[in-house]
């Protein structure tokens, strides 16, 4: 029975160390990333070409008319509300379990400083929008001539 019992150092401090683990490995990503919690309405995809910064939100169940995507000091914010689905049927059905989100939603995700806001396009297909940043000219790389 003592060898089930717990023996070793802290059990907090052995939590604190693999934080601190999980916390190094995840340096890598935008803080944005990071902080999201596991449900998060809507999941995104982010990912960089040479030219731009590129945003895919599922938004099933949308159309781009309930979306709203706006730029302001450095956010890229997506926002909207999705409405609940009543199942049909006869009398009233109690739910006990429910995986749909429904209600209002806004993500916002911080841009590196290269993005530009003034070339952003946005467009929307089969519940995904994707959404392209462009990044600022000075930014990119360039090939020097030698003489």
């Amino acid at each position: 029975m003592s060898d089930l019992l717990y023996s070793g150092a802290d059990l907090f401090g052995e939590f604190a160390r693999l934080q601190r683990q999980m916390d190094t490995l995840f340096s890598g990503f935008p803080s944005s990333l990071r902080s999201t919690r596991l449900g998060t309405f809507p999941q995104i995809n982010i990912g960089t070409t040479d030219d731009s910064m590129e945003i895919i939100a599922f938004v099933p169940g949308l159309t781009p008319s309930e979306l709203d995507v706006s730029i302001e000091r450095g956010l890229l914010t997506i926002s909207g509300e999705r409405k609940g689905i009543q199942p049909q049927g006869d009398g009233e059905i109690r739910t006990y379990a429910q995986e749909r989100f429904s209600g209002s939603f806004r993500r916002a995700i911080e841009l590196p400083q290269h993005a530009d806001p003034d070339r952003v396009q946005a467009r929307y297909t089969n519940g995904c929008l994707t959404i392209s940043v462009g990044k600022r000219e000075s930014s990119k790389p360039k090939a020097i001539a030698i003489q």
